[in-house]
């Protein structure tokens, strides 16, 4: 029974440790979770009006155009948006409204 307490103790120290040192990392991973999940919001709420191109989504937003690239190609990649019409040599993006949605609009 004292050895089961030893390891367990053992183990709450080394994990305790291993905490300590990823601390930095843990709260840099934090940070960058925040602002990714604050820029998809703002792409979303931007597009929630009218499909727009990907230099207009940057220029709403406030943030470069490769940035916004990224994160269209990524949402896109995970079915959030999908390609409008083209204007001009860019396509436009508007949000990807599910099923149900589309049904209860017609209605």
């Amino acid at each position: 029974m004292k050895n089961i307490d030893k390891d367990n103790e053992a183990k709450k120290a080394a994990m305790k440790k291993l905490r300590m040192e990823r601390k930095n990392l843990i709260a840099a991973a934090s940070s960058t979770m925040k602002t990714q999940k604050k820029t998809i919001k703002a792409i979303k709420e931007f597009l929630k009006h009218e499909a727009a191109t990907i230099p207009d989504i940057a220029e709403g937003i406030n943030m470069p155009k490769d940035k916004t690239l990224w994160y269209m190609a990524t949402l896109k990649k995970y079915g959030q948006i999908i390609e409008a019409q083209k204007e001009g040599a860019f396509f436009k993006y508007s949000l990807n409204e599910p099923e149900e949605t589309k049904e209860k609009a017609e209605v």
